[in-house]
């Protein structure tokens, strides 16, 4: 990682954009991110409005090179006539991607230039890094749009649109924010991955905004003509010890109620990738799969297909996108429903960071775990959530935002949070 941490901070110092993918050596089924930098903008999108996935194809169909970037959440409003209501306090674009003039890969664990100019690495080996990183962090508390009693009278109001059966499921959101935030960015990142390594992670800059993400979770990734998702649903703390952590490996592995919020997604998923797939090609690959993260126990599904030749791989990402793991089911009156109840619009967490080869294969995470940073307004969020079922119990989903977002918490303030 020495390498690649004084790539980042070149990166941050010489580019006004750069995206920075990894796996922090972890193997996730399907295969992980893989380790790339890619530096600066030869091209470039950025959308707030919509017509997104139009300008977003035309982008891609052009480019030659390999592009980065990432999908908001509020694509959705293209995607299904929809409207956000709820406060932007970062306004990241809602779809942004460039076409690099650099990208810089892990090849046998060794950095390699597999895009634009070959004297990369000389200079990144030049630039002189500090021993000692000023790792000062300032801020005011770190607040909550919801208090605790308001946050189960929502989830209350939820169950209720559940018992009436407009919903099966919705994933409600809560956003952690902090103002006067002063971070270095690469330096905060690194104590992330450090913390909680995660298989799908990024470090994204685009001007003065910045998106540190430590995701588990693959949104979509297409390679050839075969398309697999992974949603994630259920999520318990790790123990204190070995035995402990046997015991909630047992409890999250043998809940119906946590079983039953990955097979609800899953078959959303199912419907989804079936609208753009061959006929008879959607499998289930695994289901309420066990893996453990350094944070977190979780239970992942793999659900795969083969695309149809009448669809491109644009085309992919509009027909499950948001995904069902950050919505609900039926998916358009759970979105309908998150609108109406969160406090915060959504913006870049829960869309999804990636790439595009110039073959037209793909890899894109969902945007959890992760701070979103403005380092001119010093404001930074981090949101989490959890599938509300009719079995949710308010104060177990209250805990579940505070084991998700444990730590970033952890990052910002310095101290190990139990």
């Amino acid at each position: 990682m020495d390498f690649w941490r004084k790539a980042l901070h070149f990166a941050d110092v010489n580019y006004s954009t750069f995206c920075f993918i990894t796996n922090n050596g972890i193997v996730a089924k399907g295969g992980s991110f893989p380790v790339k930098l890619a530096l600066g903008r030869i091209n470039q999108i950025s959308v707030f409005e919509n017509a997104g996935f139009d300008e977003f194809k035309a982008f891609q169909q052009n480019s030659s090179s390999p592009i980065f970037g990432i999908l908001g959440y509020d694509l959705k409003n293209e995607l299904e006539g929809m409207q956000s209501f709820n406060p932007d306090h970062l306004n990241f674009p809602d779809l942004f991607f460039t076409a690099p003039q650099v990208v810089l890969e892990s090849v046998n664990n060794k950095p390699e230039v597999s895009f634009g100019t070959r004297d990369t690495l000389k200079k990144i080996d030049d630039f002189y890094l500090p021993a000692v990183i000023n790792k000062k962090i300032s801020h005011s508390e770190i607040r909550c749009r919801f208090k605790r009693n308001e946050y189960i009278e929502t989830v209350q109001k939820i169950r209720q649109h559940i018992q009436r059966g407009d919903i099966y499921e919705a994933n409600f959101c809560i956003e952690f924010f902090v103002e006067e935030l002063e971070i270095d960015p690469v330096t905060t990142f690194l104590e992330l991955s450090e913390i909680s390594p995660m298989p799908f992670s990024a470090l994204i800059k685009i001007d003065q905004k910045y998106i540190i993400c430590a995701s588990p979770e693959r949104y979509l990734k297409k390679e050839g003509n075969v398309i697999t998702s992974q949603p994630i649903k259920g999520t318990i703390r790790r123990g204190k010890d070995e035995a402990e952590d046997q015991l909630l490996k047992e409890k999250l592995i043998t809940s119906e109620k946590e079983k039953a919020e990955n097979i609800m997604i899953v078959d959303l998923v199912r419907n989804d990738l079936s609208r753009v797939a061959a006929n008879g090609s959607v499998k289930v690959k695994e289901l309420n799969k066990l893996y453990s993260f350094q944070q977190v126990h979780q239970l992942i599904s793999t659900v795969e297909a083969t695309l149809d030749s009448k669809f491109d791989l644009i085309d992919a990402i509009k027909f499950s996108f948001p995904m069902g793991s950050m919505t609900g089911a039926p998916k358009i009156k759970a979105m309908e429903l998150i609108d109406k109840y969160e406090k915060t619009k959504r913006g870049v967490f829960s869309g999804a960071i990636g790439f595009i080869t110039p073959e037209g294969d793909f890899d894109f995470n969902v945007v959890i775990r992760s701070l979103l940073y403005d380092r001119e307004t010093k404001y930074g969020s981090f949101q989490a959530g959890s599938a509300i079922t009719i079995d949710a119990d308010p104060e177990k989903e209250w805990e579940e935002c505070l084991v998700k977002t444990k730590a970033i918490r952890q990052v910002l303030t310095g101290e190990i949070i139990p």
